[in-house]
């Protein structure tokens, strides 16, 4: 029997005007979601709440980087239930089937699962105008796909479609939300950080009026005010390396004493107006830009080898500087390492097994998070089941309860450890380099400073956009 991709009708979710209740399985997805999330990420902020509309159709609309994350991090922060939009064949899948089933999710039928049965899509079409003149919230991301690169790709027409044919049907307008997504080593567990940036509404009057006698020029007009809007909430560079150096920029820059702000939100804004003076510069000074670059990237390698980092450096990186500092980690690890080892031995096979797993999958590099998620799903509750069924057999009843109790604090403690014992490895490392060349932290910090100094130089060569 043909399993079925979805639901292929929503029932409206409730009067335009009043607030949409959330379903007991959608409240269930997202507190698995929020669980999830904020076990992987050290840290998760959200901006701009105030303009999601707490009633009325709304589509929200957000730059697509990180696959199934993407969308679980929406439904986790926005206080509504989205109904997402989904490729059919997840729908199949079958650890993401079922939760999408009970996010009353819709699948998206590409040409390549469509064929020549337009129909298939076209109910979706009747379905997203049915929630949203219904008061209902859609979950799009108009890009069609992820991808890597910090940049945005050409926006698909289906978001600004949705809005006019909704919005031209009922009794209200339908609103248009941009959503920015932004991402600190996503794919890296316990480091990684996410930032969901909410802009204003993208006004869609204008549009409305257009779309009932030019209903193609009103849907790419809207598309093209969404892409503004979103290039507006995330920061764009040509390439991940040009991103990387905009990081290390910024961290010459407050090295050196530099107004950076430390909050991810404000972060943001301060990139974008580096990246924009980077543009700026570049073509006014191609030659001079390219140079800096050129030892910009030296310089990064240089740091990345010697595990030196600008924060470092500018607190005086030498050798007895370095070896106090790894003494001091070495004597924190011996002291955290009993509670740590009760930790790793009940995470240890589950999460080595996650990551083997993983190693061995084809796919994006967007989709690394996703397919970590995903199979520590199935494989930590396994052997947790399993652990807690040896603590009963082994110690009865309270021995078990002791297991529960320790669960995740004694996870979240060996994480913080094997942290710890990171540091102590790249102290170690910088120490045994500058011991054995003496003047290596000098020379990079002498780099460095000469490097802010090109950087104030030509700051000053375009003082309205550099954030100072």
């Amino acid at each position: 029997m043909k399993e079925k991709d979805g639901p292929e009708a929503p029932a409206p979710d409730t009067p335009a005007g009043r607030p949409a209740r959330i379903s007991a399985g959608y409240r269930a997805v997202r507190a698995l979601a929020r669980f999830l999330l904020h076990l992987f990420y050290k840290r998760i902020d959200t901006v701009g709440l105030e303009n999601l509309p707490a009633a009325g159709g709304v589509v929200v609309a957000a730059n697509h980087h990180n696959s199934v994350i993407d969308a679980l991090l929406l439904i986790a922060v926005l206080p509504r239930q989205l109904r997402t939009l989904a490729n059919a064949p997840l729908f199949r899948h079958p650890l993401i089937g079922p939760f999408l089933r009970l996010l009353g999710a819709l699948p998206v039928h590409r040409k390549i699962e469509a064929g020549n049965d337009p129909s298939r899509n076209a109910s979706l079409f009747a379905a997203t105008t049915g929630t949203l003149q219904g008061g209902g919230a859609i979950m799009i991301f108009p890009e069609g796909r992820t991808q890597p690169e910090p940049v945005l790709q050409e926006l698909r027409t289906g978001a600004a479609r949705m809005v006019l044919a909704a919005s031209a049907g009922g009794t209200t307008p339908v609103t248009l939300l941009p959503v920015g997504l932004l991402y600190h080593a996503p794919g890296t567990f316990r480091e990684g950080r996410a930032l969901v940036r909410i802009g204003p509404p993208v006004v869609a009057s204008d549009c409305l009026n257009l779309s009932r006698t030019e209903p193609e020029h009103a849907a790419r007009l809207l598309t093209a005010k969404l892409t503004t809007a979103l290039k507006g909430l995330i920061v764009e560079a040509e390439d991940r390396q040009t991103l990387r150096l905009l990081v290390l920029v910024e961290e010459l820059w407050r090295a050196e004493g530099g107004n950076v702000p430390v909050a991810d939100a404000e972060r943001v804004i301060w990139l974008q107006r580096a990246m924009r003076t980077y543009r700026l510069l570049a073509e006014r000074f191609p030659d001079r830009v390219a140079a800096f670059r050129q030892e910009l990237d030296s310089l990064a390698a240089d740091v990345e080898r010697a595990q030196l980092d600008p924060a470092r450096l500018a607190r005086s990186a030498s050798p007895s500087r370095l070896a106090g500092r790894a003494a001091w980690e070495a004597f924190l690890l011996l002291l955290g390492a009993p509670a740590a080892l009760v930790g790793i031995a009940v995470h240890a096979l589950p999460y080595h097994l996650t990551g083997f797993v993983d190693a061995r999958l084809e796919r994006t590099d967007e989709e690394v998070a996703t397919d970590k998620l995903a199979i520590g799903i199935v494989f930590f509750p396994l052997f947790w089941a399993v652990e807690l069924w040896a603590a009963y057999a082994l110690g009865g009843v309270w021995a078990a309860l002791a297991f529960l109790l320790a669960l995740l604090p004694s996870g979240f403690f060996a994480l913080a450890w094997q942290e710890r014992l990171r540091l102590f490895l790249a102290e170690t490392r910088a120490l045994v380099l500058c011991l054995g060349d003496r003047e290596l932290p000098q020379r990079i910090a002498t780099r460095r400073r000469e490097l802010a100094a090109q950087l104030a130089a030509m700051a000053r060569e375009v003082p309205e956009e550099w954030p100072g």
